[in-house]
């Protein structure tokens, strides 16, 4: 029997905590689907990045977002170059520049595309860019798209990137010898595979070492990070000039779509008149823009609430006590305890499937991830925790979880908890001796 059912579920309701899964079967070991007229409701929602839960269905706190789409329509019709510029594009992005503390930003209408068609505005022929080897794809195409040289470093691996960085000051580019037009170092702010956070002070010193350029790509990391969601430089507490240019999307966790680029008002002004996106891609949806409009000001506490806080300081606690439940059950995960995305491993690829069904069957809803987006033999579930999720919640799953991990052997953590806690209690017997 293929695998084939664990992948492209409809679902039919918001994305929330809890949603609902359009059922289908199979009459030929899943070559194909067909579906049966019914809906499994009310399954908790455990794959869907909607990190402080602002992607939920329709309640009062929307009226600006309908009342935008009943005076603007739904849709631009034109790029930004040419009629697609509105006052609400203009909002938004002042809005998300003092948000992230620079000077400008400039929004697009897709996140893959934020990525994939402004980095070949930044750098091309004669530049050096220096990408962690787990970027997403939209970072790797827009590499490959720019024309620059590449070189891929090991993740997360400060020697490694000096190494490259040293080098390239070095020796400059191959044959000639010139010097590097720019050096562009690319990373992620959480790496939305593995849960592991960017180690952003390190970069930093070897990027102002070496006279280079940091792009940084927080489509996980914005809103879900940092005291008040502000991302890795403020998780971090640095200064926001230490990055030159900053990517985020309103993918996650504000409930929308879209991306946005920011940094010096120089770099944005450069990008509105070279942009691939920007000439020919359509604008942003109005309706989309009151949603982020809506979604910075509740994190920001400008709709006069507190609820913004409360929802950023709930996903820390939620995801602290599902990564401390898991490692106590003796489960491997990947990533900083920080990290709201909690890679599981599952390893052998014939446990995915298994995995995910029975999970489905308990009303839980799983991503399951396999080659070729992880290595062969590096399987994973990947869990997205929710401040939308309630303790009771989160203990429905990490119990199925725990019946699961005995049921399909998942539990290969070697630190799991001894049998003979007494013995680890006890003070080293050679040690009373020799005190004697």
């Amino acid at each position: 029997m293929r695998i084939r059912d664990n992948w492209n579920r409809p679902i039919c309701s918001a994305p929330g905590a809890l949603f609902d899964v359009v059922e289908r079967v199979s009459d030929d070991y899943n070559w194909t689907f067909r579906f049966t007229g019914r809906i499994i409701k009310d399954v908790i929602n455990m794959g869907s990045y909607n990190f402080l839960g602002l992607a939920a269905r329709y309640d009062e706190s929307m009226r600006t977002v309908k009342d935008v789409l009943e005076l603007y329509g739904s849709g631009v019709a034109s790029t930004r170059q040419e009629m697609g510029t509105l006052d609400k594009h203009k909002e938004l992005e002042s809005l998300v520049a003092k948000f992230l503390n620079v000077e400008a930003a400039m929004v697009f209408g897709m996140g893959f595309a934020t990525n994939s068609m402004n980095i070949p505005a930044l750098v091309g022929k004669g530049c050096l860019i220096l990408s962690d080897e787990l970027n997403h794809s939209s970072l790797v195409l827009g590499a490959r798209l720019s024309g620059a040289t590449i070189r891929i470093f090991k993740h997360n691996n400060i020697q490694n990137l000096e190494k490259l960085l040293r080098d390239a000051v070095i020796y400059g580019q191959p044959r000639t010898r010139r010097a590097w037009k720019k050096i562009l170092i690319v990373v992620e702010g959480i790496y939305s595979m593995e849960g592991s956070i960017v180690r952003l002070p390190q970069v930093v010193a070897l990027k102002k070492k070496y006279k280079a350029y940091l792009y940084i790509d927080e489509a996980h990391s914005i809103g879900s990070i940092g005291p008040t969601g502000r991302g890795v430089v403020e998780f971090f507490g640095m200064d926001p000039g230490d990055v030159d240019v900053y990517m985020g999307t309103f993918t996650k966790s504000f409930g929308a779509s879209g991306g946005y680029l920011a940094g010096r008002k120089d770099l944005v002004d450069y990008l509105r008149v070279y942009s691939h996106s920007a000439v020919y891609a359509t604008s942003m949806s109005p309706p989309i823009a009151e949603q982020i409009i809506r979604s910075i000001k509740l994190i920001t506490g400008l709709d006069g609430t507190t609820q913004g806080l409360q929802r950023i300081r709930q996903l820390g606690k939620n995801t602290r006590y599902f990564r401390k439940r898991l490692n106590k059950m003796g489960f491997i995960i990947y990533g900083n305890e920080e990290s709201p995305v909690i890679p599981l491993l599952l390893y052998m690829p014939a446990k995915v499937a298994a995995f995910a069904r029975h999970l489905l069957d308990r009303k839980i809803g799983v991503v399951v991830v396999g080659f070729p987006a992880t290595p062969l033999a590096e399987a994973r579930a990947r869990i997205c925790i929710s401040a939308a999720h309630t303790r009771e919640m989160l203990d429905a799953v990490l119990d199925a979880l725990d019946e699961m991990g005995d049921f399909l052997q998942l539990k290969y953590s070697r630190h799991r908890k001894s049998a003979r806690p007494e013995l680890y209690d006890e003070t080293s017997f050679e040690l009373e001796d020799e005190v004697s």
